[in-house]
Formats: structure tokens, C-alpha cells, sequence
């Protein structure tokens, strides 16, 4: 993957000094208040190995999101193929986000986020990006809203991967966003 840039941001494939915070934020309640799982320190290691080797494959997925001034890696934000049986048809592509939380509310995922419609409807030529996330969590939905993608109620659907032990966790909204409805968005801020 050539690293995207930004105004303020890097979004570029996983390195190996990323690792403590990548653990950091996938172990973190705060950071995982809306997830049935934390991951250990091994557990961690193992799923940024994954998604490394993923962008390097195919030229997308979770990416690192580095702070160009100071070379900081602060999170990831990335397009990644989703599948979810009944709901999302494989080909399916989604955008998410996850940051340590000193990072939040500076903008940067939306930042991210409209760099990778960018590259995923011009560069790789998807058709739709979709997201989703707990219906109560307000934060994600609202960077959703910002990105100006639109809420799908008619697709809302509860997570089959969420174990019964959480069920606060099962319901998710889904929002998506089509190319065309980028290049329109786009277009007026011109």
C-alpha cells in the first residue's frame, strides 16, 4: 500500500513499533466499550500480523493512522471486506475506525475516513462503503453522519457474532455511503 496523506495524517500499513499501542487500543475498556471482547498482548500481536499481511495483499484494510508532525501512530482507520451472512453479501466493503482515546475529538477520524472514500470509490472503484456499529454508540454514529453517509434503518440487524453474554451489544445500525453520493457530496463543497 502507498501511505496515504493527508493535512495532518499518514494512513500507511502496520510497522513493528506499532505494537504497544496497537495492544493498547484493542485491550482498552474505554476504547472497546461498545466490543464483546479485549485482546492480550498476544492475542493483539496476532490480529495486526493479519492485517498487515491484508493491506500488503490487497492493497487496503485497518490502517495505521500516523500523525504526520510528529510520526505518532494514533490508531487505524481503513476499508475492510465484510461478509455477514443475510445482511452483507460477500464484496461487501466496510470503513471503520478505532483510536486511543487522547485522540478523540481532534477530527481525525473524519479526516481518515474522507481520504479513504477518496481512494476506495476513485482509486479501487467501489461501489458502496457501508458502516455499522451498537446502535447506542453515539460517537461512531455521528462521524458516520459528519462523512455525510446515510443511516439504512431497513438494515439495521442484530450481529451474529455477538455471544448471548452481551446482548446491550447485539443491535447495529447501519450506514452507507455510494459513490455517486460521495462524487455528489463532494461536487458541492467545491
Amino acid at each position: 500500500m502507498t501511505p496515504i496523506r493527508t493535512e495532518r495524517l499518514i494512513l500507511r500499513n502496520w510497522e513493528e513499533r506499532d505494537r504497544d499501542l496497537f495492544h493498547r487500543i484493542n485491550s482498552d475498556e474505554t476504547v472497546m466499550e461498545f466490543f464483546p471482547f479485549r485482546r492480550d498482548r498476544a492475542q493483539a500481536d496476532e490480529k495486526m500480523d493479519e492485517m498487515r499481511a491484508e493491506i500488503a495483499r490487497q492493497g487496503y484494510g485497518w490502517t495505521a493512522v500516523e500523525i504526520a508532525a510528529t510520526g505518532q501512530c494514533i490508531g487505524f482507520v481503513g476499508l475492510h471486506d465484510v461478509e455477514i451472512e443475510s445482511i452483507l453479501p460477500a464484496g461487501s466493503i466496510e470503513i471503520g475506525w478505532r483510536l486511543a482515546p487522547e485522540f478523540w475529538g481532534h477530527g481525525y477520524v473524519t479526516e481518515a475516513a474522507a481520504a479513504l472514500f477518496d481512494y476506495g470509490f476513485e482509486t479501487l472503484g467501489i461501489d458502496e462503503i457501508s458502516s455499522f456499529a451498537v446502535a447506542n454508540n453515539n460517537r461512531s454514529t455521528a462521524v458516520m453522519e459528519r462523512l455525510g453517509m446515510r443511516r439504512d434503518p431497513s438494515r439495521d440487524f442484530d450481529h451474529p457474532s455477538v455471544p448471548d453474554t452481551h446482548p446491550q451489544l447485539r443491535f447495529h445500525v447501519f450506514y452507507r455511503m455510494t459513490r455517486e453520493d460521495w462524487q455528489a457530496r463532494k461536487k458541492a463543497a467545491r
